[in-house]
């Protein structure tokens, strides 16, 4: 038998790691959950079917062996708006050149190349911006008929076959499902995994018609990357159940000044509603070949920690990179690091949200105070559908959580929740029982010792859904 992996975080904030063609044996999979993984992504813009059944399955065997709830993420592509292709495979573009996009299938150059979306050419307005290649070449357009836009080129340069098309002026028509991304839950849901990773999210239907295929057999976690997601990020959040701030095509359609701003907005609005919410994209970019991160990198990774985040997020670091360990390994120590610095305390407190104005929001409050009054060594939360824990979680104590539960799923999903600790539990039958298992979970957990103090708060009747109304302080004997 291998050795036990040890149980215990020595950090609050999560780390959602990557798969692909640099992490998919056993052996690197289990290589990366102890560098420091809670969460493993699937990103479905790559790979077959059976490469992703393979993965869950490893993940589900490491599981077995560690005795950990891990979170699986299944990141559906989305529609991908591209040009056709031209004759050569590549053309140069000139800046302050006219540039024709088409619904003609006939392959492209200098003058011309097919736009197959007739959804853009319609919506285009005279002025729009079309951004090509992530936002290395500028379009503007300058007239419009019903099968064709004329541009004028604003930034010009290489062009080559099927780039991407951005167009951040304009609510497209579009949903944000596709038949590929329809085939791909209707394969990966069955499977069991806990988070669907929405992608060019608009409006909220977008998230209400993914919650209803889900039917509660996965959170949606929605990838705010368009600028009309933004605008409507209240409408969003409040139908989803997480959130991703996903900030590679965020990245191209808004300014790069304004992406800082709006990673601090919907963090600090994720938190306030108690939603988890993870920070994405190029964080530790440059170890995709190299072996350590830029200072601005770990710089950057420890902003997300600072704005509160639940999660931080590696995309090619681990899934394609050279250095995948190293990469999850070195997201591990920055993060524990930061999390020991008197400063980040001062502003995680300084930033909390008042509490809900419910008697569930009063009793997570009090949880916290109570713990941090007494110097509780655990706050143990008994939750059915994770609720309680979250509610807890959104009050960012000072002391752990365990996230007691009975449910797998519910264990899985509170792996990306700030600060906590998921342990699957049997059921509590009275009050009596509840502090019991808390009080042995802490110890058995290596969070208390006898004689220290554990915080415990759960909803009663038991297994009730969205009830948190009860408070204990036990001792462990």
């Amino acid at each position: 038998m291998p050795p036990r992996i040890p149980l215990r975080r020595r950090r609050r904030t999560k780390i959602v790691a990557t798969l692909g063609p640099a992490s998919s044996t056993p052996e690197v999979i289990e290589r990366l959950y102890r560098g420091g993984a809670d969460v493993f992504r699937l990103n479905f813009s790559h790979g077959s079917h059976e490469d992703h059944a393979s993965r869950i399955q490893m993940i589900r065997a490491l599981e077995k062996r560690v005795g950990r709830p891990i979170g699986i993420l299944a990141d559906v592509q989305g529609p991908k708006l591209r040009v056709g292709r031209f004759q050569g495979g590549r053309v140069q573009l000139q800046t302050g050149q006219s540039f024709r996009l088409d619904l003609s299938a006939t392959p492209g150059d200098v003058r011309r190349v097919q736009l197959p979306h007739p959804e853009i050419i319609e919506a285009a307005r005279i002025g729009t911006t079309l951004l090509l290649d992530d936002g290395k070449l500028r379009l503007r357009v300058v007239h419009k008929r019903d099968d064709h836009l004329e541009t004028e080129i604003l930034v010009g340069g290489a062009l080559s076959d099927r780039k991407g098309v951005n167009v951040p002026d304009v609510a497209l028509p579009i949903p944000a499902l596709t038949p590929k991304d329809r085939a791909d839950l209707d394969f990966v849901l069955p499977l069991g995994i806990e988070y669907i990773g929405l992608s060019f999210v608009q409006r909220p239907e977008d998230v209400i018609e993914v919650k209803e295929i889900a039917d509660g057999r996965a959170w949606v976690m929605v990838k705010m990357e368009k600028p009309q997601a933004v605008e409507n990020l209240e409408g969003i959040l409040d139908a989803t159940d997480c959130a991703m701030v996903a900030r590679g095509d965020l990245g191209v359609e808004c300014p790069p000044e304004e992406v800082p701003l709006v990673q601090k907005r919907i963090v600090r609005e994720c938190r306030r509603r108690g939603l988890p919410v993870v920070v994405a994209t190029q964080m530790l970019e440059s170890m995709i070949s190299a072996p350590s991160p830029t200072r601005a990198e770990a710089s950057d990774v420890a902003t997300a920690v600072f704005d509160g985040a639940d999660a931080v997020m590696l995309s090619a670091e681990s899934a394609a990179g050279q250095f995948p360990y190293e990469a999850v390994n070195m997201m591990d120590r920055i993060l524990a690091r930061v999390e020991q610095d008197d400063g980040w305390r001062q502003i995680t407190d300084a930033a909390r949200p008042a509490p809900e104005k419910n008697s569930a929001g009063a009793i997570a409050a009090a949880a916290r105070q109570v713990a941090e009054t007494i110097g509780a060594q655990a706050i143990a939360t008994f939750t059915a559908t994770g609720s309680t824990t979250l509610r807890v979680a959104r009050e960012r104590p000072t002391s752990p959580i365990i996230g007691l539960t009975s449910s797998e799923k519910t264990a899985r999903r509170m792996a990306v929740v700030w600060g906590v600790h998921p342990l699957p539990s049997a059921e509590p039958n009275s009050m009596t029982d509840m502090v019991a298992k808390a009080v042995r979970a802490a110890q058995t957990e290596g969070f208390a010792q006898a004689g220290e103090e554990v915080v415990v708060t759960a909803g009663v009747p038991f297994g009730t859904p969205g009830t948190t109304n009860a408070l204990r302080v036990a001792v462990v004997k």
